[in-house]
């Protein structure tokens, strides 16, 4: 099992560049599985999940070719609805190929999606959506079955504002012929992104950036080219851990648009920052202080729940209180133990709330990664942190986040990788 050695209280010093955005990238991929034309997909960000992605669409018969990195072709047809299980498993966006599939071939076997445990994602929202259209839904102890004989356009209210719900949503209506609302939709800069995609392919959709869509579904969908936005959370991340380390950098692909609350958030912790272009974002050194006191996570465009640990890390170096709420997960939070050992003064309220007091002296530790976020936010902890400290099951870290040790060694970063 690999993992991180990291040496702290390093600056960093220079430029990075934000990487495509993976919760943007992945329905694309699944898009891909609505037409049997070519389909070229750039900034694809070169992580696990989008890997077990390809992985699945090849065992469905689908034929993914890259040209370059980054860059990927994609073309041919479905010969399978059956989604193996060792794969599907592994990756919690699975669930997007019962939008990708269902519409055109009529069944899904699906297994339970996998990925990280940040606490209960139920399914119902998904199946809500898919029943909406005319679905069947069966489960034999290990797969799910879905039947769609008869698809029909919809009007869907969704019970959540879910975003992989609304993709999945997005993707059967685009490829069903009629008009489909969908109310309470997810509004992030992924859902936009996938709007975009499924216009090219000929779908009709109105409401783009809003919580109410209306989709014209094709009966034929054509193939595409498209570029994956940037990943406003790795902007983000990158942006607290220059913050962390009273260090400047200048981080290139941060779309102003898409970081609005998040930035105002890093204000409110006195970080000095500056848009140097709508998508070049520097970040200078600065006295931390937690001004607002407290940091709460939101539907889009609220602050997002993926930068909540990274944020716990960078109030622990802020003078004062902070409150920190993410009322969506229930195992958000359980990391902060580890930071407590590094020294952070960070309390549990109840599995939603922490209360961290800083700025704290963090001191390396041997920690392990839970999952994608909290695991970047051990990582910042440990480059924050004086001496040594090895983070271990980075596989997890390696999920969302591209040559994350590679990227960070060339602004200055002291951290290598041991296999």
């Amino acid at each position: 099992m690999a993992k991180f050695i990291i040496n702290g209280e390093t600056p960093l010093k220079g430029e990075i560049t934000t990487a495509g955005n993976k919760n943007a990238a992945l329905p694309i991929i699944v898009a891909t599985l609505l037409t049997e034309e070519k389909c070229l997909l750039k900034n694809i960000p070169e992580i696990a999940d989008v890997h077990i992605m390809f992985q699945l669409l090849q065992s469905l018969g689908k034929k993914v070719t890259q040209l370059q990195p980054h860059v990927y072709q994609i073309e041919g047809s479905v010969n399978s609805t059956k989604i193996p299980f060792e794969l599907g498993a592994r990756l919690r966006a699975s669930i997007l190929l019962l939008g990708g599939i269902l519409p055109k071939a009529g069944e899904v076997f699906l297994p339970p999606p996998g990925g990280c445990v940040i606490g209960k994602r139920k399914l119902d929202a998904h199946l809500d959506a898919v029943k909406a259209f005319g679905a069947q839904f069966m489960s034999d102890g290990t797969f799910f079955q879905f039947q769609l004989n008869q698809p029909v356009a919809s009007h869907i209210l969704l019970k959540e504002a879910s975003v992989t719900a609304t993709a999945n949503a997005l993707l059967i209506a685009a490829a069903i012929p009629g008009k489909t609302i969908i109310e309470n939709a997810a509004s992030e800069p992924h859902i936009v992104d996938l709007c975009h995609v499924l216009q090219k392919m000929g779908a009709q959709i109105e409401g783009v950036k809003s919580n109410l869509l209306t989709v014209i579904g094709a009966k034929k969908l054509a193939g595409f080219e498209h570029e994956i936005v940037p990943d406003h959370i790795e902007a983000a991340t990158w942006a607290i851990t220059a913050a962390c380390l009273q260090s400047e950098l200048i981080i290139h692909q941060a779309w102003q648009e898409h970081l609005q609350m998040i930035t105002y958030h890093l204000k409110q912790m006195n970080v000095n920052l500056q848009f140097l272009d709508p998508f070049t974002l520097k970040i200078s050194p600065s006295k931390l202080i937690s001004k607002a006191g407290k940091v709460q996570v939101g539907l889009w465009p609220g602050f997002p729940t993926d930068l909540m640990s990274p944020m716990i890390v960078l109030a622990s170096q802020a003078q004062g209180m902070t409150l920190c709420h993410d009322w969506m997960y229930e195992s958000r939070m359980f990391f902060i133990d580890k930071l407590s050992v590094m020294g952070a003064q960070v309390v549990l309220c109840d599995p939603h709330r922490v209360i961290v007091h800083g700025p704290s002296k963090l001191k390396g530790q041997e920690l392990s990664s839970p999952d994608i976020r909290a695991g970047i936010a051990l990582v910042i902890a440990a480059m924050a942190a004086s001496g040594k400290s090895e983070i271990d099951r980075i596989e997890l870290i390696d999920r969302g986040y591209e040559k994350v040790d590679e990227r960070l060694r060339a602004i200055g970063a002291d951290i290598k990788r041991i296999s």
